[in-house]
């Protein structure tokens, strides 16, 4: 549907052409959406879930309001990068999808606003902002990330971190905290990245989009060190016993873009194949070399 839409248009695109898309029958689709705009609103949810749950996870993983926002942002602009007519879709496309996707937008907007509200609580003046400044900053930073997706040359969503995460902040903390996340490094290339250890035990890779503690860096190296790995083959290797956790772990960083799930290999009782993508192998290179150094020890 997204590269439909991003191809027709949100108000030329037909069921017709999301079924070539997909290489489906018409019928088969018309079976499963009464409309076009039914579609759209399933494709747009789907989207919400996946953007929020991701966020959510990024966000619930630092103490510090500040944190939490920046890395809930560097999470959305990952995805955005990595998926960009599905960024469009939600963010562009949405607003002329019909009332009922607009309904969900509506609601989804409104979440966003209740974590970015969670500033009046760290606000730097005594005078309190209103609870109405967390609609006016994200409709900000959403008109701004139209704004980019629309460019007819873009640059990287990821090179938005530091200027969004000021944006977010001025309103609650005040200029100097705004200006310390405008000079943070947010563009450079991943190769150009730095690793910094953290003293909760999770280091930050910028512009990848999450924080990586040490459980899933073990997980990233356990796949490097033996490609095609299924869920309990990793599990064993990165020392996380717990099927649960390990599956918790592969989905977010198959999310983020880093791994893939290559189980057409036919691997005999492995139910899944997981492989770096080029991105995960850029990454976890940077993590043992980091863990090479002497203030990297504690991924070993």
């Amino acid at each position: 549907m997204a590269e439909a839409v991003a191809e027709r248009g949100v108000r030329s695109v037909t069921l017709a052409d999301v079924a070539a898309r997909a290489e489906v029958s018409p019928r088969k689709l018309r079976e499963q959406f009464a409309d076009v705009e039914e579609g759209l609103l399933v494709a747009f949810e789907w989207v919400t879930r996946r953007a929020g749950a991701t966020m959510a996870e990024a966000y619930s993983d630092e103490s510090r309001w500040v944190e939490a926002v920046r890395a809930a942002l560097a999470a959305m602009l990952a995805l955005a990068e990595q998926e960009p007519e599905l960024a469009r879709l939600w963010v562009v496309d949405a607003l002329g999808a019909g009332p009922r996707v607009l309904h969900s937008r509506a609601q989804a907007i409104a979440a966003l606003c209740e974590y970015i509200d969670r500033g009046r609580l760290q606000a730097a003046s005594r005078t309190e902002p209103p609870a109405i400044t967390a609609e006016g900053v994200v409709g900000a930073v959403l008109a701004v990330l139209q704004t980019r997706l629309l460019a007819p040359d873009p640059a990287p969503p990821s090179s938005l971190l530091g200027e969004l995460t000021s944006l977010v902040v001025l309103p609650y903390l005040g200029s100097a905290a705004a200006k310390r996340e405008l000079v943070r490094s947010a563009g450079r290339s991943l190769g150009d990245r730095q690793t910094q250890p953290r003293r909760s035990g999770r280091f930050a890779l910028e512009g990848v989009g999450m924080r990586l503690t040490y459980r899933t860096a073990r997980v990233l190296m356990a796949i490097g060190e033996r490609p095609g790995s299924s869920n309990r083959e990793v599990g064993n290797r990165a020392e996380v016993v717990d099927q649960g956790q390990i599956s918790k772990l592969l989905t977010r960083l198959e999310s983020q873009g880093l791994i893939v799930n290559d189980s057409s290999g036919g691997r005999r009782g492995a139910p899944n194949a997981w492989e770096l993508t080029p991105r995960g192998e850029q990454v976890e290179h940077i993590i043992r070399r980091r863990a090479a150094e002497p203030e990297g020890a504690a991924l070993r």
